[in-house]
């Protein structure tokens, strides 16, 4: 006999009670702010995939855009929800894990290039598979350096107008 199958967060060690939050009354703020954000995040996606369509053999500059785009974003968010706006219970799951998780799409990552190399462009998928993990990981990078560097500059400013 099999035991039932509970949905379990990868994030989330299920033998520690207290950390299954989700499961608290005062959670339903966060998912419904998660659920509002997923919303606006694959409506933005959908606008992008609709712009920029592409056959099976065709590189997916959508879904390339959404993704490098939405990997600079979360490394803005997450610098401005670390030093900015700290303490703010439903930012980060609103736009981060909403409007980002959302936007950006991972999963039709790995199916495009399933699908070019099941058309016959195995060139397309690993050119693809390439340029994604080549601009993905510094657009984090990037949208973290920029940020600090954005925010360092505006508190000099911000302490010379005050010394003036």
């Amino acid at each position: 006999m099999h035991e039932p199958v509970t949905p379990v967060d990868s994030d989330v060690d299920v033998h520690v009670p207290g950390m299954r939050e989700e499961l608290r009354p005062h959670a339903w703020p966060v998912l419904a702010a998660i659920s509002a954000g997923g919303v606006l995040g694959a409506l933005a996606r959908y606008g992008i995939s609709s712009s920029l369509p592409h056959g099976p053999t065709g590189f997916p500059w959508s879904t390339f855009l959404v993704n490098v785009s939405g990997c600079l974003l979360i490394g803005v968010l997450m610098t401005l929800v670390d030093q900015v706006w700290t303490g703010r219970r439903l930012l980060r799951p609103f736009w981060g894990v909403g409007v980002l998780g959302g936007y950006t799409t991972f999963s039709t990552y790995i199916l495009d290039i399933h699908q070019a190399m099941r058309a016959g462009a195995p060139g397309v998928a690993l050119a693809y598979l390439a340029a994604t993990l080549v601009a993905a990981l510094p657009a984090v990078w990037a949208g973290t350096t920029i940020t600090r560097q954005a925010l360092a500059l505006a508190r000099r400013r911000s302490e010379r107008g005050r010394q003036r």
